[in-house]
Formats: structure tokens, sequence, C-alpha cells
């Protein structure tokens, strides 16, 4: 299936990689988030996880997290974007993945281990930020679904903004989410590029969530902008309860479309009704390590989204699916931090599996409950 994202546009520029100390980083990550946990959050930081949340997030998780975040850190070049060897280098949703792994961690722009690689995260982002609002290097319209880049690095934007109140974030966020909605289809929808032409569930899942960061962070968003959006993902259910590519597409359910659409609603501000019945039911018979798993395509697209389904859904979805991805992705990591499988760039792949085990720590506004 060729039509969902090519988030493999890994970054890359011509300066070399920055060293790092793994244990010294670890021994901080660790007391950072200690002391996070201990510390009361001001207003328009992300809460604390409680106790109960973070019962799977095993000593191990732990390690694998801070070895993987230590060499997604090494990767990163001068100008903030990641070394990933990929054609596609510069790929601001990469970098705003790998911003987002880092928030996940407890770090904030300027603070904790990771501060500053997200400072330099945001940078970049800013400086592939057009004056139209469109987030894209300038090389980007020949390849698949710039969009996907966009809505990643304005979902990035969002969360950055939602703790540091910088002005220059503020404008570009502002521009942002303007284009995402000024690109907006008829049916209700986003396809690859800023033109308000086709639609697919994919991109505009991507774009709903930018949509609900920013309006988390305080920027107006219009409510019809949502409503459309969560009509277009509604249509685009099928009868088994999984979703499909495109609104008029046969009715080919996939895990990472049923996940991501599922994510969408849920922050879009539905939390009951029979599409998310059917939908859950979808997606716990594809639980890691079950029959109707095997499908690998599009691995850590898929497991992004139905982690944060899982996590959304709470109870017993979540016992079930969180401790069975955590086993597998701790089972796949390299023994120097990263993760990947053929198709696209590790940093990519590493990042978003940094998100998926960090999801319940709690520190990303965009997975409060």
């Amino acid at each position: 299936m060729n039509r969902l994202p090519a988030q493999s546009r890994a970054a890359a520029s011509v300066a070399g990689p920055s060293r790092r100390r793994p244990v010294l980083r670890s021994a901080v990550a660790a007391l950072t988030i200690a002391a996070l946990l201990a510390t009361p959050i001001a207003r328009g930081q992300p809460a604390p996880p409680s106790v109960d949340s973070r019962r799977h997030y095993t000593p191990e998780t732990q390690a694998a997290v801070e070895r993987g975040l230590a060499w997604l850190a090494s990767r990163q070049r001068s100008n903030g974007s990641f070394d990933s060897g990929s054609q596609f280098g510069g790929n601001p949703g990469v970098v705003g993945l790998c911003g987002l792994a880092f928030l996940s961690s407890g770090s904030a722009p300027g603070r904790g281990p990771y501060g500053r690689e997200l400072d330099r995260a945001i940078d970049y982002v800013l400086s592939c930020t057009r004056s139209n609002g469109y987030i894209a290097e300038e090389w980007t319209d020949y390849y698949h679904g710039p969009m996907y880049g966009h809505g990643f690095a304005t979902l990035f934007l969002a969360e950055v903004y939602g703790t540091t109140q910088r002005e220059d974030v503020g404008q570009a966020l502002r521009r942002a989410v303007q284009l995402i909605v000024d690109t907006q289809n008829d049916q209700g929808g986003w396809r690859y590029f800023p033109r308000p032409e086709e639609a697919d569930v994919s991109v505009t899942v991507c774009q709903a969530m930018a949509l609900r960061a920013a309006r988390n962070a305080g920027i107006a968003v219009p409510r019809e902008t949502i409503d459309r959006s969560v009509a277009y993902i509604r249509g685009c259910q099928n009868p088994d309860g999984g979703f499909r590519y495109r609104l008029f597409d046969p009715a080919e359910s996939r895990l990472p479309l049923t996940a991501a659409s599922l994510v969408a609603l849920y922050t879009s501000g539905i939390h009951e009704g029979p599409e998310l019945e059917r939908g859950r039911a979808y997606v716990r018979r594809r639980v890691p390590g079950s029959a109707f798993s095997r499908d690998r395509e599009y691995y850590f697209y898929g497991q992004y989204y139905a982690t944060q389904a899982a996590w959304q859904a709470g109870g017993d979805l979540w016992d079930l699916w969180y401790p069975a991805v955590r086993d597998e992705l701790l089972a796949r990591q390299s023994p120097e931090g990263s993760w990947s499988e053929p198709g696209s760039g590790r940093d990519y792949q590493t990042a978003m599996a940094l998100v998926v085990l960090q999801v319940p720590t709690g520190y990303l506004p965009i997975l409060q409950r």
C-alpha cells in the first residue's frame, strides 16, 4: 500500500554529528525525571505522570529509552537537522518527531538533558517556515507527501509553544495553522500538498492532530475546521470497524489507518460512540504478537498511533497493548540504541519508537486524556 506516509524523510546536512556522553546523560535524565515528578508543574506545562499510568514503564524500558535518546542526540547536526543518510535530508517533520521524543522524556527547550537538542530542533523547523506558513525545506516539491512534514512540524511547534511562550514560535505556529485551515478540501480532509483538492485519512489525521495541539497551546482554530475533519474521518470507517485510506476507496481496513483515525477522533473531543467501539475492537484483534499483527508494513507509524489510541482508551486495552508493544520494541532495539527496518530512515523510526515507549510518562500535552 504505497499510499501511507513516506515519513522516512529523515534529516541530514553537511555538518558532522556531535559527540555525547551516554552514561552522564542517563544519570542526568534520571535525576531530571525524578525532579519533575516531585515538583509542581507551572501553568502551561504538562502534568506529571501518575503512578498508575507508569506501572508498565519498567526499569528495562527506561534503560532502552535512555539508550535511544542518547543515540538520537548523537545524530543531530549543528543546524538542528538529523543525520540519517537519506536523500530526503532536512525534513522538518522528522526533526519535529525527534523533538517530540525529547519532550516525552521530560526535557523542555533549554532545560533538562536534551534542552539543547530541542533548541536546535526548534530553530531548524523555524528556518523551514515560509512566509505563507508552509513548513517545508526548499526542495520538497519532487517527493511524496510534504504535508506530512508540515503536520508533524506544526504539532512539534504547538507542543513547544505550550512550554515556552517564544514569540517567534507563536508567530510561526499561527501561520502554519492558518495554512492547514486554508487548504482543507470540500470533503473535510487534506492530501499530500497544501492545496484544497484531494484528501486521504492519513494526511487528514496528521493535520487534525496538529490543529488540536495548537488549540491546546492557545492558538485559535475554527470549530468548523475540526468538525469537518471529524466528519471526513468518520466517513472512512468500514463495516469491520477499521478505516480505509480515502472516502470512496474500496473498504480495505488497515491497522495504521484505523489507529490514526481513532487518535484523531479522541483528540477532537470524541470519547464515546459506536465508531470508537468498533475501531477499538478492530485494534484489539491486532495486538502485537497476535496472529493478526503480522502485517509489518508501516510498523512504526502504526505503533505510534496504535499505542496512543490504547492510551486514550485506557482500561484493559491499554493494559493489553502497551506491555506487548513495549516488549516487542525492546527486543528489536539495536545495541547502539536505535531502531530500523527496510524502507525508512533510522532517525524517523527511532523517534517513533521512543515516543511509543514514553507514552506512559505523560509529558506530551497532546497525550493527556
